[in-house]
């Protein structure tokens, strides 16, 4: 039997980046600093609690902006949360594309491999591209969404 997808986002929705910002709201922004600080995000409960809902009759997949040099950290990250790690799914190094574009074009990707249920992810210019091409997205809205973050997803394609 064929399994549907639940693809997750891990910024904002199951892990809380609000920490690291501070590297990007300075100029010129601190990119090492940002991401070196990922693995002590602290978790995002909800967000959490969904994936490991969808998890049970889903196969959960994390889609995230992340760049691919933070794998191993997600990894680590992922597990410590009691969280999957096997599909995931991160940014090539050097593309920076905005995060609308780079997750629609894994989304068509994955797509046909398996039916996609649910894609849940925070940022709104994502879920509004998603929609338009006919997924099913829940926007993760319990962590307000920051222009920072905004500006280093979809104007720098950095995350």
């Amino acid at each position: 039997m064929e399994s549907s997808l639940a693809v997750f986002d891990i910024d904002g929705v199951v892990a809380d980046v609000r920490h690291r910002l501070k590297y990007l709201d300075r100029r010129p922004k601190d990119w090492n600093r940002f991401f070196a600080a990922a693995g002590r995000d602290p978790v995002l409960a909800e967000g959490v609690e969904l994936a490991r809902e969808y998890a049970r009759h889903h196969v959960l997949v994390w889609l995230t902006g992340r760049p691919e040099h933070l794998r191993d950290v997600t990894a680590a990250w992922l597990g410590a949360a009691g969280l999957p790690a096997e599909l995931l799914f991160m940014r090539p190094a050097n593309d920076r594309r905005p995060a609308r574009d780079f997750k629609s074009r894994e989304l068509a990707r994955l797509s046909r491999e398996s039916p996609i249920e649910l894609v849940v992810d925070d940022d709104p210019e994502v879920v509004e591209r998603l929609r338009g091409l006919g997924y099913a997205v829940r926007l993760a809205d319990w962590v307000p969404h920051s222009s920072t973050l905004r500006t280093a997803q979809e104007r720098e394609g950095r995350t």
